[in-house]
């Protein structure tokens, strides 16, 4: 088992993994802010689903949801259509507009971490996508086990 100074250098080095989330948010489209692109990630991976199962795997308040699945409908990247199992509850569908998107955050994203790791072997870069992986599976992260669409990356742009 890890000491005590092996807990605190890993507790230092997640705190400071806001630099690379930040980075990863400036090149964010204008109009797709942060909780819209997690919004279409979620979406992209998960499938056809409802307001509240999208607020859990957010973390965030219903309100909040509502705020972000509204700014992705006005842009028309997401369609909301009535539960035909409980007509009060919405289904969230992803649009061939809002897959668009999510592609291109997809394409800045691993842009991105290609130019900033381009000196990292890939062995090492395998290694710290399976470290992250087995990170969060510890953490009880629900977003761990996705469905991914034939062809769709394995990467979150920002979620």
């Amino acid at each position: 088992m890890a000491g005590r100074a092996q807990y605190e250098e890993l507790a230092r080095q997640l705190s400071a993994i806001g630099a690379v989330k930040r980075g990863l948010g400036r090149i964010l489209p204008p109009d797709c802010p942060g909780g819209s692109a997690a919004v279409l990630t979620l979406l992209g991976r998960h499938g056809d689903m409802r307001m509240t199962k999208l607020a859990e795997l957010l973390a965030v308040d219903m309100s909040v949801t509502s705020r972000h699945v509204a700014h992705i409908a006005d842009r028309g990247w997401i369609e909301r259509s009535h539960d035909p199992a409980d007509k009060r509850s919405r289904i969230l569908h992803l649009t061939d507009a809002g897959q668009e998107q999510l592609d291109e955050l997809f394409r800045r994203s691993c842009e991105l971490l290609a130019d900033r790791l381009s000196d990292w072997s890939d062995d090492d870069v395998a290694l710290l996508t399976d470290l992250m992986g087995r990170l969060r599976q510890s953490f009880g992260d629900c977003r761990s086990t996705p469905r991914l669409a034939p062809g769709a990356p394995a990467t979150d742009p920002v979620a």
